[in-house]
């Protein structure tokens, strides 16, 4: 299995993406890498850090795409961007799928206009899974499509269910969409028209979820316009922090507390790990028609080879053909 990698994607690239390249391909049976970038500096890059390249090729593109950059720019300014050599390579069948931590705009253009989109599908969406009580939820959208019609939120949740099902085994994902009451009656005209939608779909809904019980387990798949789903991601992150802050604080205060958080560091290890984004791998890109992960932009070599994990496995519980069967048959509906 073939896995395509952006060398030059995040704050730490090359040389997290090579770790983890190389984490990947000696911890993952049947997992070969394919890497974009430019050859020179990946190979001195391999070489200051001592990592062999076995069982990774390379196919050179000789520019970088600032994060900062416009988006679009990825389709003509830099058409030979690690990135967009990637989302081509991805489109001409050289790799089961395309992990990147660049920026999540271009991603999401290259996804959706060099991968292009399964058909049927309005919008490419960005699912994020965010840890919870019990385990953790996926977040569509999460940020890729400010404005949405009913008819998107409706296939956003068609799109996580197949993915909750597929990736983390959840038989019957529970579907909520994102609103500021549970009555059916609440929210803007967006929410209003989606509900009989995803009443419609072929998916477990249980109706409207209010934020408050989104971290509590209330669903496996909250449902939301981008503009809204990135709210709750931003301020999610932020309330993380906010709170590990505060835990290292209390125990950390003085001898006593010290001594007291040594009784319950077990526990706070398993916190700490179920809180790590880099446990989860990326984000993957729905819609699209190959397999698009979106790494975190901070990853390291840890979360490099979760992401080309969770790629793999996507890959081996055919996610995508799934979606595809599940929206043509909403389509002949």
């Amino acid at each position: 299995m073939k896995i395509i990698v952006d060398a030059f994607g995040g704050d730490n690239a090359p040389a997290e993406v090579l770790k983890g390249c190389r984490l990947a391909v000696t911890e993952l049976d049947g997992v070969e890498i394919l890497l974009t970038g430019d050859r020179t500096a990946i190979e001195k890059a391999a070489a200051e850090q001592n990592i062999p390249l076995d069982h990774m090729e390379i196919c050179h593109a000789g520019q970088v795409m600032d994060i900062h950059t416009e988006p679009t720019a990825l389709l003509k300014e830099f058409s030979d961007s690690s990135m967009a050599v990637g989302c081509r390579l991805l489109a001409e069948g050289k790799g089961e799928a395309f992990v990147s931590a660049g920026s999540t705009g271009a991603l999401v253009v290259g996804a959706t206009f060099l991968v292009k989109r399964i058909k049927g599908i309005k919008r490419v969406t960005i699912g994020s899974v965010i840890p919870c009580k019990g385990g953790c939820y996926l977040l569509a959208d999460a940020g890729a499509n400010s404005d949405c019609r009913p008819e998107m939120l409706q296939q956003f949740a068609i799109m996580g269910s197949i993915y909750m099902q597929k990736f983390f085994g959840i038989p019957s994902p529970r579907v909520g969409l994102v609103n500021i009451g549970a009555e059916e009656t609440k929210g803007t005209q967006l929410q209003l028209d989606a509900y009989p939608l995803l009443q419609d779909a072929p998916v477990n809904f249980i109706g409207n979820i209010e934020p408050r019980e989104i971290p509590l387990g209330g669903c496996d798949v909250a449902v939301a316009d981008g503009f809204t789903g990135n709210v709750i991601l931003k301020l999610t992150e932020g309330m993380g922090k906010f709170i590990s802050g505060e835990i290292k604080s209390m125990f950390t205060a003085g001898p006593v507390s010290m001594l007291s958080a040594l009784g319950v560091k077990k526990q706070i290890g398993a916190f700490r790990k179920q809180m790590d984004y880099k446990e989860y791998g990326g984000a993957p890109l729905l819609g699209a028609a190959g397999l698009v992960i979106k790494a975190h932009g901070s990853s390291d070599a840890k979360a490099f080879k979760n992401a080309i994990r969770q790629a793999a496995q996507c890959t081996q519980q055919n996610v995508v053909e799934e979606m595809a069967k599940a929206v043509a048959s909403m389509r002949g509906k």
